[in-house]
C-alpha cells in the first residue's frame, strides 16, 4: 500500500528538533543524543509546521554544527580540566551539539497536491526534524517525476538530488524563456563530465537545439564515440542514439568560411606577407586588405580561391607596382619588396602559405557546409527531432591532413592540395568563432521578428579564454568577448541560453556573470581572487560559504572509487531550490550509477 507523505516524514530518522534561536531563513537544530555521532553537515533535513491552516513541509540543508558546553567555559572548571583532562560529571555529559539548517525549499499540502510555499512564520521549539530519504522525495515531488533529472547525490549523503532542466520553450515541461549557464572549477574538478551530463538531460526533448563550441575538442570526441582521457568514459554517443537525437561533428576541415574579410584577416596572420619581407603592422592590414578587395574586382569567388588559376592572379597582383603604391608608399621599401617578390618560389608560396589559408573557404568537400548553411539547419523549427552540433575548433583537427587520395574520391579539382593542412592558431579560431557567433546573434534576431522561440543552448567550453575580464591583446579577440557579452544581455528573450564553463570566475567578464542565471561552483575557488568572486556572487551566506570551503580535491582521495565531485549550485534548477540558497551535491563518479539512476529518462520517448 501506498504511503501518504505524513507515514513516510513518520519512518524518516529523527536528527533532532527546532532550537533557539531560529528565524525564517535560518533554524537552530538542538540535535538529539542518538545523532551527535552522526555525520550532518550537508544533511538535507526536513521539518512538519502548520501555517495558514495547511500543513507545510520546510526542507533545507544542515550547514554547520556547533558544541557547547557551559561548564567547560567556566575560567575555574577550565584549570581544572587543565590538569585532569577532564571532569566525569561536566565533560561529555553537559555538551549540547547545536546545528545549522538554511532552508531551501517549503512545500504546503492542498487538495492538488504539494505546492511551493515560503516559511513565513518559525514553528516552536521542539519541532521534530528528519533526515530526508529518497521515498519523502519522491512523495514530495510525485506531480513532477517526470520532470526530475540526476547528476548526484545530496552532499556527503545517500539521497539522490532532484534537479530539472526544462526546455527554453512554451508547453509541458518548458520554462517559457531562455536562461544562461555557468560550470566553474579548477581542472579536475569534474566541470566537462558535469557539462556533458547536463547536455544529456537537455537532449531529451526533441525540439530543443544543442551547439558546443569546442575549443579543445573533448566533446567532440564523445560525440564521436572516441574515447577520452580520465575515468568517467560517459557514452555520450550511444545515449544520443538511444534518444533519437541527431548528432553532428564539424572540424575545422568541414567548415567553410564565407567572408572576404575573414579572408584579408587570416591571410594577415599567415606567414604568406612575412616571407616577402611585410612585417605584421598596418602595411601588411592595407597589403591583405588590397589583395583581398582586388581579387573580389576580378571576379575570383571565395571558394575558388585556392586553385592555381586564382594564386596566379593573387600573385600577379603583388608584382603590379600600382598595387604596391598602397601599401608601401616609398620607393625603398617597394624595391626591397619587389626584390624579395622575384627571388620567391612562386610553387612553394603556393603549397606552403596560400593553399593553408585558402584551404579554408574551399566548398567542394563532402560533407563541408558554410557557417550560414549550418546554422540555418540547427535552426530550423520543422524539424522532429532537432540536433546536436559540436563545431570542434581543436588545433589537432586543424592542422590534421585530409587523409589518403584513394579514400576521398569526392574532391575535385587538384587533388594534390587534399594533404595540405590548414593554417591554424589562436587568432584563426578567434575569427571562426567571432563568425559562428555572428551567425547565431542573426538568426536569433530573425527568428525573434518571425515571433518564435529557437528554443537552444549554445555550450562554450574554456569561456574565460573567450571572454576575459581584462581587455585582449588583440582586436580580433576583443570581438569575440564583446559579441558574447551581448549575447548574454539579449538573446535569452529570443530563446537562446548559454552554458558557460570556466576554470575561474575572477577572470570571465563581470557582465557575463551577472546574467547568469544558474550557478555550479566545483572545487578551486575557494582562495585569494575566486573566493571574493563567489562571496559576490553567493551574497554573503557565509554559511553556505563556510561548507563549500570543505569540499576535498577529488585527486586528493585514495583511489577512484572513493573521489567525490563536489559542486554548489545556486538558482532556479531544482525543485528543492526555488528560495534562492545554494544546494550541494556530489555528483556520481561512476558512469553506471548515473545511467541506473536516469536509466527512463535517457531512453526514447
Amino acid at each position: 500500500m501506498d504511503k501518504n507523505l505524513d507515514q513516510l516524514v513518520d519512518e524518516a530518522e529523527r536528527i533532532g528538533v527546532v532550537g533557539s534561536p531560529s528565524s525564517t531563513s535560518e533554524i537552530t537544530l538542538d540535535i538529539l543524543a542518538e545523532a551527535v555521532n552522526k555525520k550532518l553537515v550537508g544533511e538535507l533535513a526536513l521539518f512538519r509546521y502548520h501555517q495558514d491552516g495547511l500543513s507545510h513541509y520546510a526542507l533545507g540543508q544542515i550547514t554547520e554544527v556547533k558544541l557547547r558546553n557551559v561548564w567547560h567555559e567556566d575560567p575555574t572548571m577550565r584549570s581544572l580540566i587543565r590538569q585532569r583532562g577532564r571532569v566525569e560529571t561536566v565533560s561529555e555529559r553537559q555538551d549540547t551539539h547545536l546545528g545549522e539548517m538554511t532552508i531551501s525549499a517549503v512545500f504546503s499540502a492542498g487538495s492538488n497536491g504539494y505546492r511551493p510555499s515560503i516559511l513565513g512564520t518559525v514553528p516552536a521549539t521542539g519541532t521534530p526534524i528528519h533526515l530526508v530519504n529518497d521515498a519523502v522525495l519522491s512523495e514530495l515531488l510525485s506531480p513532477y517525476r517526470d520532470q526530475l533529472f540526476y547528476l548526484g547525490h545530496v552532499y556527503g549523503s545517500k539521497p539522490l538530488l532532484p534537479l530539472w532542466f526544462k526546455h527554453f520553450d512554451t508547453g509541458p515541461q518548458g520554462a517559457g524563456e531562455a536562461y544562461h549557464l555557468g560550470i566553474f572549477g579548477k581542472t579536475g574538478s569534474g566541470k566537462s563530465v558535469l557539462a556533458k551530463m547536463i547536455l544529456l538531460a537537455y537532449a531529451r526533448y526533441p525540439k530543443m537545439a544543442l551547439l558546443v563550441i569546442d575549443p579543445q575538442g573533448e566533446f567532440a570526441k564523445e560525440a564521436r564515440g572516441e574515447t577520452v582521457p580520465g575515468e568517467f568514459q560517459l557514452p555520450m554517443k550511444s545515449i544520443l542514439n538511444r534518444l533519437r537525437k541527431p548528432v553532428q561533428v564539424h572540424g575545422v576541415r568541414d567548415l567553410v568560411l564565407d567572408r572576404w574579410e575573414l579572408f584579408a584577416q587570416i591571410l594577415y596572420e599567415s606567414p604568406f606577407f612575412e616571407q616577402l619581407s611585410i612585417p605584421k603592422g598596418e602595411n601588411r592590414q592595407l597589403a591583405a586588405s588590397t589583395l583581398a578587395d582586388r581579387l573580389q574586382r576580378a571576379k575570383v569567388t571565395l571558394k575558388d580561391l585556392h586553385t592555381r588559376e586564382s594564386f596566379d592572379r593573387a600573385w600577379g597582383l603583388l608584382g603590379d607596382e600600382n598595387v604596391q603604391k598602397v601599401f608601401y608608399r616609398t620607393e625603398g621599401s617597394r624595391d626591397r619588396f619587389q626584390s624579395m617578390y622575384d627571388q620567391a618560389d612562386r610553387n612553394f608560396f603556393f603549397t606552403n602559405y596560400w593553399l593553408p589559408v585558402t584551404q579554408l573557404f574551399r566548398e567542394d568537400r563532402e560533407g563541408a557546409q558554410k557557417v550560414e548553411r549550418l546554422l540555418a539547419s540547427l535552426f530550423d523549427p520543422d524539424q522532429t527531432q532537432r540536433p546536436l552540433v559540436v563545431i570542434d575548433l581543436s588545433v589537432e583537427q586543424a592542422t590534421q591532413t585530409a587523409g589518403s587520395l584513394d579514400t576521398l574520391p569526392f574532391f575535385v579539382g587538384d587533388q594534390s592540395q587534399l594533404s595540405t593542412p590548414l593554417f591554424w592558431n589562436e587568432m584563426i579560431q578567434a575569427l571562426v568563432i567571432k563568425r559562428l557567433l555572428e551567425g547565431i546573434r542573426t538568426a536569433a534576431e530573425y527568428a525573434y521578428k518571425q515571433n518564435r522561440s529557437l528554443n537552444t543552448l549554445v555550450l562554450i567550453d574554456e569561456a574565460h579564454r573567450l571572454a576575459p575580464r581584462e581587455d585582449p591583446e588583440s582586436e580580433e579577440k576583443k570581438a569575440v568577448r564583446g559579441i558574447l557579452i551581448d549575447a548574454a544581455r539579449t538573446t535569452r528573450k529570443y530563446g537562446v541560453g548559454w552554458l558557460f564553463i570556466s576554470q575561474t570566475l575572477s577572470s570571465l567578464h563581470r557582465e557575463i556573470l551577472e546574467q547568469l542565471r544558474i550557478f555550479f561552483f566545483g572545487f578551486g575557488l575557494g582562495m585569494g581572487a575566486e573566493f571574493k568572486a563567489l562571496s559576490e556572487l553567493v551574497g554573503g551566506r557565509s554559511k553556505a560559504l563556510d561548507l563549500y570551503q570543505l569540499f576535498r580535491d577529488p585527486h586528493s582521495s585514495f583511489d577512484i572509487a572513493t573521489r567525490e565531485y563536489s559542486f554548489m549550485t545556486i538558482g532556479p534548477v531544482s525543485p528543492l531550490s526555488f528560495a534562492g540558497t545554494p544546494l550541494f551535491f556530489n555528483a556520481f563518479n561512476t558512469v553506471e550509477e548515473f545511467l541506473e539512476v536516469n536509466s527512463k529518462r535517457v531512453k526514447a520517448a
